[in-house]
């Protein structure tokens, strides 16, 4: 397996196809499995970098590694992208992962050729958070109940993408995202979303960079993308699906963010 030492840890890639270079970053669960039907789509014409988040899956948890930030993962990527002489890239994250996206366009815009941020769940900007917030923590208390941190990955993931999505998981993919269930609660959960940069580290984004909202998502995504399109001065971009639109509209996400990813 190709594992690569950045910034102080041990990094799990997936590494196809040629062309310009394209880096997509996983939300909760941290698993680059998660694109691997979107990378297939896309490695005729880009080289397509993914990697499961520092200690999820295949990417170890640091010897006494209990807090991370979101500058922690965006150097992560940074440096994952230098280390492989794949930068400038574009950059497409999804939830947690666009949030990375976007410190990685205010902190290390050298990386980045272009972004797609797709439903980063920024909770600072919208106006009911807390009943977001309450959605989330019941679904995840109902799941520790049930079976500990596996079971409540298993139930984060049902709301997040649907029962459909889950279950037609390829299982190996499946029983790694179960396996981080003690990285997303105890280390990540909670950690990512505060992040906001403040309006002048918006203007300065200078890569081309979109919004992206799924149409099945919650209104909550709908509220922070449309919030963050506007302070891009950027189009707000639609795919079908739920919150994961690689899982189950492979092909429509791709033909909506090649553009871009070209730029």
């Amino acid at each position: 397996m190709p594992s690569i030492a950045v910034n102080g840890t041990d990094i799990y890639y997936d590494l196809r196809g040629t062309g310009p270079s394209v880096l997509f970053i996983a939300g909760a669960g941290g698993d680059a499995g998660t694109f691997e039907r979107v990378a297939d789509l896309l490695a005729d014409e880009f080289t397509v970098l993914s990697y499961d988040r520092r200690g999820n899956s295949r990417s170890p948890r640091p010897a006494g590694w209990q807090t991370t930030s979101v500058a922690e993962q965006a150097d992560d990527a940074a440096a994952l992208l230098t280390a492989l002489r794949l930068a400038p890239a574009a950059v497409y994250g999804n939830s947690y992962g666009a949030i990375v996206a976007l410190d990685l366009l205010v902190r290390h815009p050298a990386v980045v050729r272009s972004a797609v941020l797709h439903e980063p769940p920024l909770q600072s900007v919208v106006k009911n958070a807390g009943e977001a917030q309450a959605a989330v923590r019941a679904v995840v208390e109902a799941g520790m109940a049930a079976g500990g941190p596996e079971s409540a990955v298993e139930h984060f993931m049902r709301f997040a993408s649907g029962d459909e999505n889950w279950e037609q998981l390829e299982p190996r993919l499946r029983q790694r995202m179960l396996a981080n269930g003690e990285t997303l609660f105890g280390v990540e959960m909670g950690t990512f979303e505060p992040y906001c940069p403040d309006d002048a580290a918006l203007a300065g984004i200078t890569a081309p960079t979109r919004a992206l909202i799924s149409q099945d998502s919650p209104d909550f995504f709908h509220e922070v993308a449309t919030w963050l399109a506007a302070r891009l001065g950027t189009e707000l971009l639609r795919t079908p699906g739920t919150h994961l639109p690689q899982f189950d509209h492979p092909e429509e996400l791709v033909r909506t963010v090649k553009p871009f990813l070209a730029t």
